[in-house]
């Protein structure tokens, strides 16, 4: 098997250095929203100065650069540990590069081991294999403001009068859109899971993250329930960092899982401003990004 280290590594710089266009062009959008002289306005004029310049001189979007989080599709035939071994290669030279900050924290003695990596899920890496000849890997980096302001409920929901249908989905998605406030670097993206359990619920509502904003929901009742929960969240007036304003949500993604009949869960994962993600495809020998 080839060694993809150096084009992981490369995965990595863009996706940690150069926000991906449906993104930016979301932001470009959100500022005509906006009040001239605004601090909203503000917010998101300076949100894009910074993307420019990380892109220009391929530092850091944002000086927390998340846990690294690699969705790996491989042919049948390839080395699950081998492709450990080269990503987990690739998070301790882009560590060593500055593309990544030392993030990863023993939790009990509150050492940081320096180069990104973990005894165990740091960085996270998920596996599929699939037909074809072809290796995709799909990188997000989830930050720790936006990850702490995730949330999960269990419907129904009787202190917010949510019952186990697509109303109460609603009710609880802007519970907690609302008491995120602008703790989670709003303007935000949502991730919705409904169904699941209380694992593959979160796991569900971070897949959706991997989707294009302007991708539209295959399901016609997600799709209309994406696009009024992202209207309704920006008439809560959070705004861009909290600072108040139009622009608190730039997109919602929700799936649907199958859950057990005595659980409804509803999984909520809060992507900030900073929506880093990128997908490396590997054919015929060469790398493409997107």
């Amino acid at each position: 098997m080839q060694d993809l280290t150096e084009p992981i590594l490369e995965l990595i710089r863009l996706t940690s250095t150069d926000l991906p266009p449906d993104v930016e062009t979301a932001i470009r959008a959100a500022v005509e929203q906006e009040q001239p002289g605004s601090a909203a306005r503000g917010a998101l004029e300076t949100i894009l100065t910074n993307v420019e310049l990380s892109r220009q001189n391929s530092t850091p979007i944002c000086q927390d650069t998340g846990t690294p989080i690699f969705y790996v599709h491989f042919p049948a035939g390839w080395s699950i540990r081998q492709l450990r071994q080269q990503i987990e290669a690739a998070v301790v030279q882009a560590t060593k590069k500055s593309y990544l900050r030392p993030n990863s924290v023993n939790s009990l003695t509150d050492k940081n081991t320096g180069n990104n990596l973990g005894d165990s899920h740091f960085p996270t890496v998920h596996f599929e294999e699939v037909e074809g000849e072809t290796l995709t890997i799909d990188l997000m980096l989830k930050g720790g403001g936006c990850e702490n302001v995730g949330a999960q409920y269990s419907l129904p929901n009787t202190a917010l009068g949510a019952g186990r249908d697509l109303a109460g989905v609603r009710k609880v998605v802007l519970d907690a859109v609302h008491k995120a406030q602008g703790q989670g670097c709003a303007p935000g993206i949502l991730g919705v899971a409904i169904g699941g359990d209380r694992g593959s619920s979160y796991l569900g509502s971070k897949e959706t993250l991997l989707q294009r904003l302007d991708e539209a929901n295959s399901d016609p009742r997600l799709a209309a329930l994406e696009q009024r929960l992202t209207e309704e969240a920006n008439q809560l007036g959070i705004g861009p960092m909290g600072f108040g304003g139009k622009t608190t949500v730039l997109g919602t993604k929700i799936t649907s899982l199958h859950r057990l009949p005595a659980s409804f869960f509803v999984t909520i994962s809060y992507m900030c401003w900073a929506y880093r993600r990128r997908r490396m495809t590997w054919a015929d020998g060469a790398a493409s990004y997107a």
